[in-house]
């Protein structure tokens, strides 16, 4: 791990007290906690915790904070730094004095409060909610189009999270930051899951599937697993919200002189009519053929046409041959030039 400044890391003077170094310390825990960031941002705010959590460990203790001052860079003596596992920095009570009061979350009452007062009770040494029912575990899906449209069972790897067993979730383990989830609470792993994919889903959709999650202990029942699906695009249909657009082939003759063509929609199965003389590049709208859109409605279909020359025979290629002699009209546009150069 590269060496960093502990002090610009909390933002604090190198001459501040214990006290300004715990307040640092809890409205940055309170800013950059994963569980305040989109999914997008969450790599990036866990990254930032863990660095404050270091930080914290050095500059809450006399000892390392001194060595620190004196030695800088080298404090360490080149070894990486791991939060030590028995080596107090501030009791639960303390942590809830520092945080506690109005203005924190919910979740920052459940994570860092009443559960501080009752972890690792008893000979077990686990938290008292691993003595009972199994944890929940939350994760996110990317479903291509093609694939939820088909519905059906289907068979996925996920990453998901779990509360982090050394300390319960509640981010402390024996009096101090966790040092297995460096006071994240959470762990992650990946899990396989054989899932049933509904056939009206939008994107956005929670599924719990009960029994997924951790197990239970002493005879508890297992937790669940609260499955989040984000419907993403792919090589044949394109996501835009709850509306979808695909291209739709068509030979030249279906094209010119019109047709009835079956078109595969999250909708259903649709018979699209293509009025004679439609040109590539039109779209068809196909309304409340999309997904859900989770109003109550749906949103639309939109088929692209796009001319394919299908394999010809030896009688199609002569009347192409009679076509074209017919008349010398050529397309233009786009990077076509009028004369080959």
């Amino acid at each position: 791990m590269e060496f960093q400044d502990y002090y610009e890391v909390l933002g604090v003077a190198r001459n501040a007290n214990a006290d300004d170094i715990r307040k640092a310390y809890r409205a940055l825990a309170l800013k950059w906690h994963p569980d305040r960031h989109v999914e997008a941002e969450k790599a990036d705010a866990e990254a930032r915790f863990k660095r404050i959590a270091e930080a914290f460990e050095v500059l809450s203790d006399a000892d390392k904070r001194n060595r620190y001052d004196r030695f800088g860079q080298n404090w360490k003596q080149g070894e990486e730094f791991k939060p030590p596992e028995q080596d107090a920095r501030m009791t639960p009570e303390e942590f809830e004095r520092s945080f506690g009061g109005g203005g924190f979350s919910d979740f920052f009452k459940t994570a860092f409060g009443d559960q501080v007062r009752r972890e690792q009770a008893g000979a077990s040494g686990c938290h008292p909610r691993y003595r009972h029912r199994g944890a929940d575990l939350r994760a996110e899906l990317e479903l291509p189009v093609g694939v939820a449209m088909a519905a059906g069972k289907s068979r996925f790897e996920v990453p998901a999270t779990k509360p982090c067993g050394r300390c319960g979730g509640v981010g402390f383990s024996a009096d101090r930051v966790c040092p297995s989830c460096v006071g994240i609470g959470r762990v992650r792993e990946r899990r396989t899951i054989d899932l049933s994919i509904p056939a009206d889903l939008r994107d956005g959709t929670t599924m719990r599937l009960a029994g997924m999650g951790e197990p239970g202990v002493e005879g508890g029942e297992q937790g669940d697993l609260y499955l989040t699906l984000r419907l993403v695009s792919d090589d044949v249909y394109r996501l835009d919200g709850a509306d979808v657009e695909a291209d739709l082939p068509l030979s030249p003759w279906e094209a010119e002189f019109g047709a009835r063509v079956g078109v595969r929609t999250p909708g259903g199965s649709v018979t699209v009519s293509v009025a004679p003389y439609s040109r590539a590049g039109s779209r068809l709208r196909l309304r409340g053929k999309g997904f859900a859109n989770g109003e109550g409605g749906r949103g639309d279909f939109y088929a692209v046409i796009r001319l394919v020359l299908p394999t010809l025979n030896e009688k199609q290629q002569e009347l192409m041959r009679e076509i074209a002699m017919a008349g010398r009209e050529v397309p233009s546009g786009g990077a076509r030039q009028e004369k080959a150069p």
